[in-house]
């Protein structure tokens, strides 16, 4: 049965300029299955200082970060893990006696992902975005050993300025170069938005790459995704980023692992 929720309930929650019900159904399928006595809510704010606010003043116990707050939310916190102060980048707050502390999982879930696919370290790849998310994907990549790599960003501030602090190059538009592996760490291919089915790079980008890599989790199969599949290249997806990242982030909220298997049985509700 549904656990019966009561004053002593503790409430997580997520701020995303457009949320979704991946992060809810995940972390309420583990409270659930796991017996904990918690409850997770997905909202959007017009008024990022004051949703801050409530979560210190509510004794809400977390918080998941996405687009656009990431980097916005920073200096309304009262301490950076060292995950979030590197990259300056936070996507989780853990609230301990209204107390405000920030991580990035996001860097960690990447990390991770490039050692279970065990892509080579000496490949050259474009990354397209230049956002919170970004820098993660992008520290990421640095600290995991990949030196070639270029960033691709219309903005020439937060482009430059991630190139620049991860040792990469810099370009405005993909143009018609052909790297190993290319990321796409933007709203392109993303369900709901306006351009939900472009493309990052070019068909022929993607047919002369190795590898392909979506950080864009919804829906599941990108039309990068789609397009990669269809040529035979392999893939790391965004389902696979927010299920690690995820996991991290309860772990953070509850101090409890859950086993691999019961993670997959939560992963694969949350899409359903």
């Amino acid at each position: 049965m549904p656990r019966t929720i009561s004053r002593d309930t503790q409430l997580c929650m997520s701020l995303s300029g457009r949320p979704g019900n991946f992060g809810t159904r995940f972390q309420n399928y583990l409270y659930q299955a796991l017996d904990l006595d918690f409850v997770y809510k997905a909202f959007t704010t017009r008024d990022l200082p004051a949703a801050i606010g409530g979560i210190r003043a509510l004794g809400i116990r977390g918080s998941a970060v996405s687009m656009p707050f990431k980097e916005a939310c920073i200096p309304l916190l009262d301490e950076l893990d060292a995950s979030a102060a590197a990259i300056q980048s936070v996507n989780t707050i853990v609230a301990d006696n209204g107390w405000l502390k920030g991580y990035n999982t996001d860097y960690s879930a990447v990390a991770s992902l490039l050692a279970s696919h065990a892509v080579p370290k000496d490949i050259h790849f474009a990354l397209r975005g230049s956002g919170g998310m970004a820098k993660a994907v992008a520290s990421a990549f640095r600290d995991s050993g990949l030196r070639h790599g270029t960033i691709v960003a219309r903005n020439p501030d937060t482009g430059q300025a991630l190139a620049r602090g991860c040792g990469y190059e810099w370009r405005a538009e993909p143009g018609d170069e052909k790297p190993q592996m290319l990321v796409n760490v933007t709203p392109l291919g993303m369900e709901g938005g306006h351009e939900a089915t472009a493309l990052a790079f070019t068909r022929e980008q993607v047919q002369a790459a190795d590898w392909i890599f979506d950080v864009v989790a919804l829906p599941v199969e990108t039309p990068l995704i789609q397009l990669a599949r269809e040529l035979g290249k392999p893939v790391i997806t965004g389902a696979e980023v927010i299920v690690l990242q995820a996991v991290e982030q309860f772990v953070l909220y509850t101090g409890v692992r859950p086993e691999a298997e019961l993670i997959e049985k939560a992963a694969e509700f949350a899409r359903g």
